[in-house]
């Protein structure tokens, strides 16, 4: 056994003890994330914000409507509603086969 102890196990315990003093005097990762976290993502998602927002505010007028036959053709009708209109169907953008809810 002791044979065992002195090959195996006391230089795996001395390995990870100097790992562990290595990681204790040198904290170098989380202090580079940090930085990175304070001076680079959160300006990012602040200037992201602001764009958002600022698009927000004035709504585009839609383009004239153009009734092409390979656009909004219904082979067979929605199950729900009245059966023209999708699942996710916005009366403000998505115009229906003959043209857009006024």
């Amino acid at each position: 056994m002791s044979q065992f102890w002195e090959r195996y196990v006391k230089p795996a315990f001395s390995q990870a003890k100097s790992n562990l003093l290595q990681l204790g005097s040198q904290p170098r990762g989380a202090l580079l994330w940090k930085r990175v976290t304070f001076l680079v993502a959160t300006p990012a998602i602040g200037l992201c914000m602001i764009n958002a927002y600022s698009g927000a505010r004035a709504p585009k007028p839609l383009p004239p409507f153009v009734k092409y036959e390979h656009l909004r053709r219904r082979n067979k009708r929605f199950p729900w509603g009245d059966g023209e209109r999708s699942l996710f169907h916005n009366p403000h953008v998505n115009a229906l086969p003959d043209g857009y809810e006024a």
